[in-house]
């Protein structure tokens, strides 16, 4: 590997929020720490299409997953299986669906809550939630400082080349307060608060971050169609590679082979379009 890196989803937060409610984040992009670029995301702009995108580098057209009522192990390469190939570590702290998309479907919660595979293909150390139960009333969200803590240990303990976090904490409170309220203002600060530590952490053990969303949501608390405040999220990048100009608009698609590119492990003829990193 060339480098190593880590990548952090928080699902459901629109570009508007990203901008002015992480404090922490924003004060990174002022300092030169960090830098920020707006990116959209794939159609159907829902959670399970863009979670296929973002690791395939191809459209909810190409890999199937047109929603989260259809989700089944992905035929195209990805991230994982592409980093394995090159004999890197990975690892996952996520909902269930990245695990069957990536590793084996159906979830089996009692064999694929957690796992440690060496030898896997695709995944080697996995640590799952289903949301099993969520609704408008029960958001059934693990608490993002355990998630934080829990990518961590897997960093440290296996040295991950390449990790993932993704928690639908702010996804789902969206859903339920929608976005121009005081909760949201309060979740969105909190969850800045709790990542920062991380990030300092993670940069001092040498790897590259970015933090970023699979999607936004509008007013009504809704994701899915075409729209900017449904498609729209910041991307924030923690490295040392040269970027696009900050203005410049990120397709999602993007994102997978800009991965690989950073970790120096080849591009699949799937994935077409250029890197920004």
């Amino acid at each position: 590997m060339d480098s190593r890196l880590l990548l952090i989803i928080l699902d459901g937060v629109p570009w508007r929020n990203w901008r002015s409610l992480f404090g922490n984040l924003e004060g990174w992009v002022d300092s030169g720490d960090a830098r920020v670029w707006r990116m959209r995301s794939v159609l159907p702009s829902i959670s399970a299409s863009c979670y296929a995108s973002i690791h395939t580098g191809v459209t909810p057209a190409v890999h199937g997953s047109t929603g989260n009522a259809n989700v089944f192990r992905l035929s195209v390469p990805d991230i994982f299986s592409e980093v394995r190939k090159s004999g890197g570590k990975t690892g996952a702290v996520t909902h269930s669906f990245w695990s069957e998309f990536f590793n084996r479907a159906p979830f089996d919660p009692v064999r694929d809550i957690e796992y440690d595979e060496p030898d896997s293909a695709s995944i080697n150390h996995g640590r799952f939630h289903t949301m099993a139960g969520y609704g408008h009333a029960n958001q059934m969200t693990p608490s993002d400082a355990d998630l934080f803590a829990t990518l961590t240990m897997l960093s440290e303990r296996f040295g991950l080349d390449y990790g993932i976090l993704h928690t639908c904490t702010l996804d789902s409170m969206g859903h339920r307060f929608k976005h121009a309220c005081e909760e949201m203002d309060h979740a969105c600060a909190h969850m800045d608060e709790t990542l920062a530590p991380y990030l300092s952490r993670w940069r001092s053990a040498g790897y590259e971050v970015i933090v970023t969303a699979d999607h936004g949501q509008n007013d009504r608390g809704h994701h899915g169609g075409r729209s900017e405040d449904q498609q729209d999220f910041a991307l924030y990048y923690f490295g040392d590679a040269p970027g696009p100009a900050a203005d410049t608009l990120l397709r999602q698609t993007q994102l997978a082979p800009t991965i690989l590119n950073r970790l120096g492990v080849p591009i699949p003829q799937s994935m077409t379009d250029e890197p920004f990193l």
